[in-house]
């Protein structure tokens, strides 16, 4: 629609443009599932609840999620193409990267870490921890069952940057 102005010229007003609402609406979209997107959800460190981050097709995530699950955590799923953007977001070390990333409290959890290590975690809430990892899907841990387990060792990442030995495991073979 065209107003007039005081000097009788014909004005076009913003609203008034093709697609201006389109675009505007969209714009809003986008912005909203960006948020949506990066925003990385804690659970306070007395809860056990945990967001797991996972890809969808990935079976021994599904199989770590039963782990938590039957060890009395309360799990959110959240399915997503690709790890990667939320482990940048929580800050785990690119060399620790796994399939699937947790958030619990303050604390990630990367990979294959049994339940009863996340909740020694979230009672000790050490305030020198950032997370915990089990680097490598090491065959046997929670999730990983299968022949030929390994002793593996589930690191700490520290607030300083250093990575220690969290605890040492023996993987499990699969039940029969």
């Amino acid at each position: 629609m065209n107003i007039k102005s005081e000097s009788n010229q014909s004005i076009t007003t913003r609203s008034n443009r093709p697609g201006w609402w389109i675009a505007t609406i969209t714009t809003v979209a986008v912005v909203a599932a960006a948020g949506a997107w990066f925003s990385v959800p804690t659970v306070g460190a007395e809860s056990t609840g945990i967001v797991v981050y996972k890809t969808p097709t990935c079976g021994c995530c599904s199989n770590w999620i039963a782990h938590l699950r039957d060890n009395g955590f309360e799990v959110d799923v959240v399915n997503v193409p690709n790890t990667r953007p939320i482990r940048e977001r929580v800050g785990v070390p690119h060399r620790l990267g796994s399939c699937h990333t947790g958030v619990i409290g303050d604390y990630w959890i990367e990979g294959h870490v049994p339940a009863d290590l996340i909740q020694r975690l979230i009672t000790e809430k050490p305030d020198n921890i950032r997370g915990i990892a089990a680097p490598g899907m090491p065959m046997g841990s929670p999730g990983m069952e299968g022949p030929n387990p390994v002793v593996y060792e589930v690191l700490a990442s520290g607030t300083d940057g250093q990575l220690s030995i969290y605890a040492t495991r023996v993987g499990k073979s699969s039940p029969k």
